[in-house]
């Protein structure tokens, strides 16, 4: 009797399975269609619609424009934002996202490597910690995007990377994984102190020099790769052996060939001058970092052509400097046709980005400038603004909806979306506050 039940039984497990196989594959789910309507639409590149509509679906902008002139797909999810500002994700230049948790505890903490200056083949993707609990908390004033660099002990510290804000892992959220090598030339590299009697120099020219050589150096290991390779495909049976690997001076070639960009970081005036000289020495496309205090050379910051990345601003000015030369530096770029972004350099403040845009709108900052300098503008400096920086259709829906400016202080996001996906404003902070509140 129990075996004639266990006959049927896979008789009819094999009849069922058969019937499965034969219906057709349903079809994926369509991707819902999310419409914003009625709320004031900053776009960046195409003025402020008072009373707009921008439709999303597929993870991308499909419609943006006047609430009377947009039409609204009819199996769209419709989101009422009257009285609302709508404006593109916003974009931080540098941070340390994903690199640190814990300032004091050293083992959540993979921000450079100080067994060398020179670590250029080191990359920022092979520490980024996805999961950290700092990004939930960046997102909730709307930055969606980030530069993730080490910090700046090194005079060449590795390769930094430009992330989305959001992922199921480290691999959907490194947009770029390799996007610029940081050059840092403050004296924040000069190990004069507990490094004494070492191989690192501790002062401007030692860092230069250092510099140069390396840069020889990967040029020089270039023209070996380069012979070799001429030699085995004309089939030279004196070729020899190729050259022995080294990962140091092939991760500076792209940047030596004009491929990627120098990220440059200097603050006072010989600094600055000194490594901008270097820089040219070897044709690097460069992108110009802090000049905090360089605001009495601002026109050869000009004439250099290169982009900035501004601040920090909120820094005191030197003895040397007028009281707001640090705070009037955006201004001062921007007025002279420079372009500049803003960064927080920072990843447990990282979500303070837009103040730092606001306060040198107190300082002559025009709005508009400042607004850029946060969105469009740092898409264009890292080559992403086909898909990122403005509302504009074909570009990634990464959209922020607020009570008001992203400038202001008193602004609160109400909803954020990266990729078409609403992203729910929650992280560490705001459930312990809703936790403990009673």
């Amino acid at each position: 009797m129990l075996k004639k039940f266990f006959v049927s039984f896979i008789l009819a497990a094999f009849v069922l399975a058969t019937a499965a196989m034969a219906q057709p594959a349903s079809k994926p789910e369509k991707a819902k269609v999310i419409v914003l309507r009625g709320g004031k639409l900053l776009t960046i590149t195409h003025g402020v619609i008072e009373n707009g509509v921008l439709v999303m679906e597929g993870g991308k902008i499909t419609a943006v424009g006047p609430a009377g002139s947009t039409s609204v797909p009819r199996d769209a999810k419709v989101i009422d934002v009257v009285g609302m500002t709508i404006y593109p994700g916003l974009i931080d230049s540098e941070t340390h996202l994903g690199l640190t948790e814990i300032s004091a505890d050293r083992n959540t903490n993979d921000l450079v490597e100080t067994s060398d200056e020179i670590m250029p083949h080191m990359h920022v993707y092979d520490a980024f910690h996805a999961e950290t609990a700092l990004i939930p908390v960046t997102r909730l004033n709307g930055i969606t995007n980030a530069i993730v660099a080490p910090s700046e002990e090194d005079t060449l510290p590795g390769q930094e990377s430009f992330i989305q804000l959001s992922g199921r892992s480290a691999d959907e959220m490194l947009m770029v994984r390799d996007i610029a090598l940081p050059l840092n030339f403050t004296g924040r590299q000069r190990r004069n102190e507990s490094f004494q009697n070492s191989k690192f120099p501790s002062t401007r020219m030692g860092m230069a020099a250092q510099l140069r050589q390396a840069f020889i150096d990967a040029l020089d290991y270039e023209q070996k790769v380069s012979a070799y390779e001429k030699k085995k495909a004309a089939g030279d049976d004196k070729a020899g052996a190729p050259p022995k690997r080294d990962l140091k001076l092939e991760a500076l070639l792209p940047y030596l060939q004009g491929k990627r960009p120098v990220v440059l970081a200097a603050e006072e005036p010989y600094d600055l001058q000194t490594a901008v000289d270097l820089a040219h020495e070897f044709h690097l496309k460069v992108i110009l970092n802090h000049v905090t205090h360089s605001a009495s050379i601002i026109d050869k910051i000009k004439d250099t052509g290169f982009p900035v990345i501004v601040g920090p601003i909120y820094e005191q000015p030197k003895e040397w400097e007028r009281y707001d030369a640090v705070f009037k530096m955006p201004a001062e770029l921007a007025k002279r046709g420079v372009k500049i972004a803003f960064a927080s350099y920072d990843a447990h403040n990282a979500r303070n980005l837009p103040y730092a845009a606001g306060f040198a709108v107190g300082f002559g900052l025009p709005q508009e400038e400042a607004l850029k300098a946060i969105t469009l503008n740092p898409a264009q400096i890292w080559g992403v603004d086909d898909r990122l920086g403005s509302l504009d259709v074909g570009k990634l829906a990464n959209v922020v909806v607020a009570n008001g400016s992203p400038l202001d202080v008193k602004t609160d996001v109400k909803h954020l979306f990266i990729g078409g996906e609403e992203i729910p404003l929650t992280s560490k902070q705001t459930e312990l506050r809703d936790q403990y509140w009673k």
